[in-house]
């Protein structure tokens, strides 16, 4: 057995990462997604049950969210409680280890091409079940996501796979948390797409869709095949509809910008201490679960009472608004909690307001008030998210209604440009990214670069050599028919030459010594003979193409050897890649 095990470590393995270089390797591609799939489904599970099992047993009532059901006092010290606990746990970690959420994971993409550490997904795990069962206002989808994408870059990082198929186990990682959140896998797909990868590309829908198909199969064998929401037939009554719809996109729409300026604005107070931040959050959600405990929480049962039209205009129209304030004064301060929750429950008791005053103007006409709390949570999480093909792929799985699909077109786009080009907000991953000093590039040229592995397009045809040769062993070497010799200096490898100029200087200095009627010389100085030599810099075999011309724009080298740690202190150089092979690859491709 174990002999088996070393044949496939030793052949298939590397066979396996050596495909993944390159862009063209679905079904090894299609492998990882199904791995991610499962293993990401299993998680969320794990992460499920540690955020149910606690408020079941805590809880007054039936199920894990009767926060409204607590006494007064339990209410207003709860989440002040879990505030200055979250705050100490934080305050003990490093600056770089209290990243969490959806932002986090863009950055390691953007930054560090999809590495995350096993820590960064131990303090999601614990920051995430906590601020939920302390009753703050938080989503569990956020750190799911974080957490799927972690322990998908993680099994891909274990495998030391390149560094382009780890950013597709990334994304894999993110569909399949949300496809497992909601059991909506279509929507997971294109969220991870849109929102965190912000590309489309063939070859990477196929191991993605696989990792989001798989992630719902594990979740419904515990949970059953409903999606979030138990969600009645809905539908349009009339064309009539339109204007009001229109009109309700357009609050949405500046509800959600004001939530973006909202967090933009309190992630200027970054550089105040993180527990004296993270304890005054836990006291301004006191009053808001005192009066208005229905924004604890996930609040998912507050959504199904809007969907299904049980609760007040005034009750609709404050939680929304409340969940809206304290939401965005947490998040922009430094509470570690999930946004996409929040985002849900805003629109659809905002959408649920909304449907009761249509109602009241035109009882004969107006469709149900589910029907337009629908609509204000995709509309919502569209225009917070700049995600209105996630958002509209959201609604028609949770709905499981077509007839839902023109109307939230209408809406969810409205609402999107309503924020975006009304009031110039983008999307509030990307707001909260450039708050803090990053940016995230997603040029052409850019995703096109982050596809491809160095392993993909160097040249194996190299021979490592020392500097000081023999005549014979020279051309003992050349007899190998290297295309470039990598010469070796004191601290590893530190010039590349094309073989062509040692063999032409070897027939030139015999030609020499033959009209001279000597002996050519006994030694060759590979750093002393006419040759076109190039000074060289390392990069990994991970690497992706992105990484390569960073490292040749920061050492100005003419050449890159391909290296890999196959032992402690001993590397193994694979193969050169040259500046203009990058481009050349790059204008093959386009064309």
């Amino acid at each position: 057995m174990r002999k088996i095990w070393h044949q496939i470590t030793e052949n298939l393995i590397p066979v396996f990462r050596r495909r993944l270089s390159g862009v063209d390797a679905l079904p090894q591609l299609a492998v990882l997604g199904l791995l991610s799939g499962l293993i990401t489904g299993g998680v969320i599970l794990v992460f499920r049950l540690a955020i149910e099992w606690p408020l079941e047993y805590f809880l007054p009532g039936d199920g894990s969210e009767s926060f409204e059901e607590l006494g007064l006092l339990t209410r207003g010290l709860l989440p002040l409680a879990g505030a200055l606990g979250l705050g100490l746990f934080l305050h003990r970690l490093a600056t770089h280890d209290r990243k969490v959420g959806i932002v986090h994971v863009m950055e390691r993409l953007n930054y560090h091409q999809g590495y995350i550490s096993v820590r960064s997904a131990a303090v999601q795990f614990i920051t995430g079940v906590t601020t939920v069962i302390t009753g703050q206002s938080a989503g569990r989808e956020g750190p799911a996501v974080h957490l799927g994408a972690a322990f998908s870059s993680l099994m891909g990082q274990w495998m030391r796979l390149p560094n382009n198929s780890i950013r597709t186990l990334v994304a894999c990682g993110c569909a399949a948390a949300i496809s497992a959140s909601f059991n909506t896998p279509i929507s997971g797909v294109i969220f991870a797409m849109e929102v965190v990868m912000m590309e489309y590309t063939i070859a990477g829908f196929t191991p993605i869709i696989l990792a989001a198909v798989s992630a719902a199969i594990v979740t419904q064998a515990i949970y059953g095949s409903e999606p979030a929401f138990s969600v009645p037939a809905l539908t349009m009554n009339s064309l009539v509809e339109i204007p009001w719809i229109l009109a309700i996109a357009v609050i949405i729409g500046v509800a959600a910008a004001l939530f973006i300026h909202l967090v933009d604005t309190m992630g200027r107070y970054h550089h105040r201490p993180v527990l004296l931040r993270v304890a005054f959050c836990g006291l301004l959600m006191v009053p808001f679960a005192l009066f208005i405990p229905e924004v604890m929480g996930i609040g998912y049962d507050t959504v199904d009472l809007a969907i299904h039209g049980h609760l007040a205009f005034w009750l609709l129209l404050g939680a929304g608004i409340a969940k809206l304030i304290i939401t965005s004064l947490t998040i922009g301060l430094g509470m570690p909690s999930g946004v996409i929750g929040p985002t849900i429950f805003m629109g659809a008791t905002l959408g649920g307001a909304m449907g009761l005053i249509g109602a009241q103007i035109a009882p004969d006409i107006a469709s149900s008030v589910g029907f337009y709390a629908m609509l204000g949570m995709g509309a919502m999480m569209g225009a917070v998210l700049q995600a209105p093909l996630a958002a509209l792929m959201a609604l028609m799985e949770l709905t499981r209604n077509p007839h839902i699909m023109l109307p939230g077109m209408l809406i969810i786009t409205t609402a999107s440009l309503v924020t975006s080009e009304v009031f110039g907000k983008k999307s509030l991953f990307l707001t909260i990214l450039k708050s803090q000093g990053l940016s995230y590039q997603n040029s052409p040229v850019i995703q096109a670069l982050r596809r491809v592995s160095v392993g993909a397009i160097m040249d194996r045809n190299i021979l490592r050599t020392e500097r000081h040769l023999t005549t014979d062993a020279a051309s003992k070497i050349l007899k190998s028919e290297p295309k470039w010799l990598v010469v070796e200096g004191s601290n590893g490898p530190t010039a590349l030459l094309p073989a062509v100029d040692l063999a032409r200087y070897l027939e030139d200095a015999e030609e020499l010594a033959a009209e001279k009627g000597t002996e050519p010389a006994d030694t060759v100085d590979l750093m002393e003979i006419p040759a076109n030599r190039r000074d060289i810099a390392p990069v990994q075999y991970q690497a992706t193409l992105e990484e390569a011309l960073d490292v040749f724009d920061g050492t100005s080298v003419e050449a890159l050897y391909v290296q890999r740690h196959v032992a402690p202190m001993i590397q193994r150089v694979y193969g050169i890649v040259l500046k203009s092979d990058i481009e050349s690859y790059y204008q093959y491709r386009r064309s």
